[in-house]
């Protein structure tokens, strides 16, 4: 029997050789899935605001380090928003358990700890608001002493663990959760 081989028949078999690695890839075990999925900065978790709260108050916000998600309802849960953020580099930075928004500022000065200069002698010791400033266009101030919910100009930080402590989102969104946000506000940082 003589193959016939034209463009047709070239052009099919290169795309099926293509996409076997493709297939294959979505036929892994659902353990090998689940591991993928932990690497992936996108692979929020979903969370109920009721597991971490007792009631709503003035509004809630879960900052899960683990998925790199930060989730907000609002004072009678009809407004749920999650977002992407950075998180601390380390777990020794990453403060958790329960605090809440205590001051809010638009364009935040930032002042390096003393941790923060020990770590980087190179860094200021006091930075002005504006594009350098890695507070971002806004800023929310926690309970705990140098812990901030705020923004960043460097959009690269997001998804990842880039932060010294505090945790950081797109100023787009740390804008518009700056303005929905009341002071009062519980947090809890997972």
């Amino acid at each position: 029997m003589t193959l016939k081989v034209n463009r047709r028949s070239a052009i099919i078999g290169l795309s099926a050789t293509l996409a076997t690695p493709a297939i294959a890839q979505v036929q892994l075990p659902a353990a090998n899935q689940a591991a993928a999925a932990r690497r992936n900065a996108s692979s929020f978790v979903t969370q109920d605001w009721r597991d971490h709260f007792k009631t709503l108050g003035k509004g809630v916000i879960v900052a899960d380090t683990f998925s790199r998600a930060l989730h907000y309802w609002n004072a009678d849960g009809s407004d749920y928003r999650v977002y992407p953020t950075s998180v601390p580099m380390t777990d020794e930075l990453t403060k958790r358990g329960y605090t809440e928004i205590v001051r809010k500022k638009v364009g935040p000065t930032w002042t390096p700890t003393k941790a923060m200069r020990e770590r980087d002698p190179a860094l200021p010791d006091f930075m002005e608001a504006g594009a350098g400033n890695p507070l971002g266009s806004h800023a929310m101030y926690l309970s705990w002493p140098a812990y901030l919910i705020h923004g960043t100009h460097d959009t690269r930080k997001i998804g990842r663990r880039s932060s010294s402590g505090c945790i950081g989102l797109y100023n787009e969104k740390i804008a518009e959760l700056f303005a929905i946000t009341p002071i009062g506000t519980q947090v809890r940082v997972l």
